[in-house]
């Protein structure tokens, strides 16, 4: 698979934006988040276009490099010219919510096995950990409408989303959303793990919620955790991880 480079023709803001956006594609397959082609993260390009990168659809996220993410606007128009197609229904998810929140630069969203068990749960994910308590200060659900392909399911899934950074897909999947991409990151891996957690911890018939109290103070408490650099602690390590085992995702 040869690809064009096209760091000569982005600007340095942007190129920065790619590497970090193909770092999170290899990142989530290395973490077996990856649903072979068909789920997508996608970043804002800063401006008042609204243009936004996305996965080439029909790569495995173990390609996708810098150069090979997709440029569109709102309407799903290649901005740049690329070989590659996107996912349509990643192109709804991602437009409605980067059209509609200017806070949320990155959007990520999953099938994962956990994930989806989960969000087919009546009571979706509960008070059973402390991962699940960062997710649960700032979580919303948006109920399954089928694939998203429908224009008219953008202003619900919006909605549904509200403020929030965290969103369970009803009997679909995982969602999260931030400013920057490693912060993203680090949200998709507090869900997963949450609801990873729960899923095993339902082997057992006895199970002990965390007080509700305790919930309201964790947005205050991660930022303590991570020395108010959320996702920035740990994302340069996780670079360098992604370094050792191959860093053609920066090209």
């Amino acid at each position: 698979m040869q690809i064009d480079n096209v760091q000569n023709q982005v600007s340095e803001e942007e190129w920065q934006l790619r590497v970090d956006l193909a770092a999170a594609y290899r990142l989530v397959a290395l973490y077996g988040w990856d649903d072979i082609i068909f789920t997508h993260i996608s970043a804002r390009i800063p401006g008042d276009e609204h243009h936004f990168l996305i996965n080439p659809y029909g790569l495995m996220f173990e390609e996708v490099t810098a150069s090979s993410l997709v440029k569109i606007d709102l309407q799903g128009n290649k901005v740049l010219e690329s070989p590659y197609n996107i996912n349509p229904a990643g192109f709804t998810i991602h437009s409605a919510i980067h059209e509609a929140r200017e806070d949320a630069q990155c959007v990520m969203h999953t099938h994962t096995i956990n994930g989806v068990a989960v969000s087919a749960q009546t009571h979706g994910l509960l008070p059973l950990s402390q991962q699940s308590l960062f997710a649960l200060s700032g979580l919303s659900y948006h109920d399954y409408e089928g694939v998203a392909l429908r224009s008219d399911e953008k202003p619900r899934l919006v909605a549904d989303l509200g403020t929030n950074n965290f969103m369970i897909l009803r009997n679909h999947g995982l969602l999260t959303c931030a400013p920057t991409i490693p912060d993203t990151f680090l949200a998709m891996y507090i869900l997963e793990a949450a609801c990873s957690i729960q899923l095993r911890a339902q082997a057992s018939s006895e199970l002990t919620h965390v007080p509700e109290e305790i919930t309201r103070t964790m947005q205050e408490q991660a930022k303590a955790a991570t020395n108010n650099m959320g996702g920035a602690l740990a994302w340069p390590g996780l670079l360098r991880k992604l370094d050792r085992i191959d860093p053609s995702y920066k090209s």
